[in-house]
């Protein structure tokens, strides 16, 4: 399959194959990113990062995103601070190339600061922008995947972000609207393309859907007749396995996929995709030993990064998705999610008997999030008209979440 080119007239950032791993809270920071990296290629995007948070880190002089992927030293004893965690947020690998950052923001301006400021310092070669997250504290604002109800705000943040990347590409990742009557991605992918987006990541999940049900990948397929031609639109939505990728691609059209869920607990899952859209055999999958293996090291990576104490804390959660389905019992299931040091993971690991076969049930099961559909918080008012050109709230600017 043909890689994916996002071209703004700088340098084009590539990815080859078309298969950018989503921004997800809390799981895709700069140790996650090197996992995955090693088993494929790709785009490997960060978490998402406010852009009011960015500016004001950097207006205090803290701000080297190169340096700062390493530095766990310097927080070691303590769990970072607010400043600090927008920062490992945003952190990258020395190896890291290309650098691309997910920005949310609800102020043109504050979003033109932020891209500004990554583009001045030469800090990132990709921006993209969430208006997708469906998160409660977010939409309840007018953030996430409510502001594209507001056609003119958008296309204004999307054009303010274009105008300050001194011709770095910049994505847009949005769901298919607020809720079955509210839907906003076709016009929201001709808004974005005509402010200049390099390519759109359609979730095909409404903000009501949550995490619910199945993708509407046929709303992919819409949105790439609207708009393909023109930007290249990337489909994301229950791709659990290399296959699964493949049948989107073939009844949506779309150039590329973006995987979220599917890689909890799976970073082999690239290895898979790269043979599958190459038209290669997908690869045996790793027994139960590699897999302990590839935890083992994904807690190593993340102490490295963030110092034991936060390292052990981040790495409890991907101990169920690494071994979900295996029959380990309740008390060592327990144990593995207040793992507190590396030696300590290591000795839970060796009570596991790793030379038994992998069930197969287990590599197919679906994890993170499953909660939806839920009504959708909106402010007051918010559906009374697209065209209101009044500002969001403070407040919207201050949450960040995944989506």
């Amino acid at each position: 399959m043909q890689p994916l080119v996002l071209d703004a007239g700088r340098r084009p950032v590539v990815a080859d194959p078309p298969i950018v791993l989503a921004p997800m809270a809390g799981v895709t920071n700069a140790p996650f990113r090197t996992l995955c990296r090693r088993y494929g290629g790709g785009l490997y995007v960060s978490e998402m990062v406010g852009a009011r948070a960015l500016v004001e880190a950097a207006r205090q002089g803290h701000l080297d995103l190169a340096r700062d992927a390493g530095d766990a030293d310097r927080w070691a004893d303590d769990a970072p601070d607010s400043r600090q965690r927008t920062v490992l947020r945003a952190a990258f690998s020395p190896d890291e190339d290309p650098r691309s950052l997910q920005l949310y923001a609800t102020d043109p301006d504050e979003l033109h600061a932020a891209v500004a400021l990554l583009a001045e310092r030469d800090l990132v070669d990709h921006v993209d922008l969430n208006v997708g997250c469906p998160a409660k504290k977010v939409t309840r604002h007018g953030g996430g995947a409510a502001l594209p109800w507001r056609t003119g705000l958008f296309a204004r943040l999307v054009d303010a972000a274009v105008r300050a990347a001194d011709g770095r590409p910049v994505t847009v990742k949005m769901r298919m609207g607020i809720d079955a009557a509210h839907l906003t991605y076709l016009d929201a992918g001709r808004a974005a393309r005509d402010a200049g987006a390099a390519a759109v990541t359609l979730h095909g999940r409404t903000a009501e859907d949550a995490y619910a049900g199945h993708a509407d990948w046929d709303a992919i397929g819409r949105l790439v007749d609207a708009i393909g031609d023109d930007v290249p639109v990337l489909g994301n939505g229950d791709i659990w396995q290399a296959s699964d990728a493949v049948a989107m691609i073939a009844r949506t059209g779309c150039a590329g996929v973006v995987i979220g869920r599917g890689c909890l607990g799976r970073p082999w899952l690239f290895r898979d995709l790269e043979a599958a859209l190459a038209g290669r055999p997908v690869p045996p999958p790793p027994t139960l030993r590699e897999i302990a293996d590839m935890l083992r090291e994904h807690a190593r990576l993340l102490v490295d990064h963030l110092g034991e104490d936060a390292g052990m804390r981040d790495i409890r959660k991907h101990t169920g998705w690494y071994l979900q389905g295996i029959d380990l019992g309740r008390p060592l299931r327990l144990a593995l999610r207040q793992v507190e040091r590396l030696d300590q993971l290591d000795e839970l690991l060796a009570v596991v008997d790793l030379d038994v076969e992998m069930p197969e049930s287990a590599l197919e099961m679906h994890r993170g999030h499953s909660h939806g559909p839920k009504p959708v918080s909106l402010p007051h008012g918010w559906l009374d008209s697209r065209d209101d050109p009044a500002p969001l709230a403070a407040a919207a600017a201050d949450v960040v979440s995944g989506g």
